[in-house]
């Protein structure tokens, strides 16, 4: 009989339970972890409680005046304690002398939530708090002629890692959702300008924040803010913002769309870059 339990409780733990509430896995951000679309949350992606597991896939577009930014990958959510996430970027160019623009960029990443739950701890102040990082990888440039490395703009690194704190709290009552992250990094435009550069090479602390209200089970509205570092000289980073609109049909499907602000990108283009982000979520 004892045999029986446990293989039944391993049959249990392999099948996807579902067991999270419509809405609080969150989206895919545009880096790959589970959250908002700009900033990680401490949530953990998927729909699988405690004792199951969550996957999905997801294809975010954000487009801009003179730039769209592609990305596209796959997270797992373990037990609702640990995210692995796998994303790939492309960012090109859509005017001349940039139309040929294209740059790629790799990223993996690892969350592990360290203590509280957004939905049991409704009767403290205490919300779910979670640390992650991000491996990203540059892969070059092209379409610039002889510049080929993110280092020929002036970035001191290729390659390098974000580490993040994420704090999550949900207000059930009151249909609210509140984050705060704060994210040690030295990526210029997330890494997709490289890391580090002449005005700095060193790690620093950024605050990103969300803010969502949840209008009922399918439709979730909300805005968020990133703080961005000012390594580059070529590159006068700005801060990102979004105000965004999420509906969930299912828990098998979720579409984000959102009005998004990068600021200016390079000095070579001062023009302000307002767009659309556009996300698409499929999994369990």
């Amino acid at each position: 009989m004892a045999l029986m339990s446990a293989a039944a409780s391993a049959q249990s733990a392999m099948t996807p339970d579902m067991g999270k509430l419509m809405a609080t896995a969150g989206v895919v951000q545009v880096e790959g972890a589970g959250g908002g679309g700009l900033v990680p949350w401490a949530t953990i992606t998927g729909y699988g409680s405690r004792d199951s597991y969550g996957a999905n896939v997801h294809y975010t577009y954000v487009g801009t005046q003179d730039y769209k930014l592609a990305s596209y990958g796959v997270a797992v959510g373990i037990a609702d304690r640990v995210e692995l996430s796998v994303a790939k970027q492309r960012f090109t160019g859509s005017l001349a002398p940039l139309n040929n623009l294209r740059i790629d960029q790799d990223i993996y990443g690892v969350k592990v939530k360290l203590a509280g739950d957004i939905v049991y701890d409704q009767d403290t102040w205490m919300p779910q708090i979670a640390a992650g990082v991000m491996v990203k990888r540059n892969n070059g440039i092209g379409g610039l002629g002889a510049v080929t490395n993110v280092k020929d703009l002036g970035a001191k690194s290729d390659s390098g890692i974000d580490y993040y704190l994420a704090a999550t709290k949900l207000f059930l009552d009151q249909s609210l959702l509140l984050n705060a992250t704060v994210r040690a990094t030295k990526a210029n435009q997330m890494g997709i300008l490289g890391f580090g550069g002449d005005k700095g090479d060193r790690y620093q602390a950024m605050l990103e924040s969300s803010v969502a209200y949840l209008l009922n089970r399918q439709w979730v509205v909300g805005a968020e803010y990133r703080m961005k570092p000012r390594n580059l000289g070529a590159d006068n980073e700005k801060d990102y913002y979004d105000a965004f609109v999420a509906w969930f049909p299912s828990k098998n499907l979720s579409l984000t769309l959102a009005y998004v602000s990068l600021g200016d990108i390079t000095i070579y283009n001062l023009k302000r870059q307002d767009g659309v982000y556009l996300s698409v979520q499929a999994g369990f």
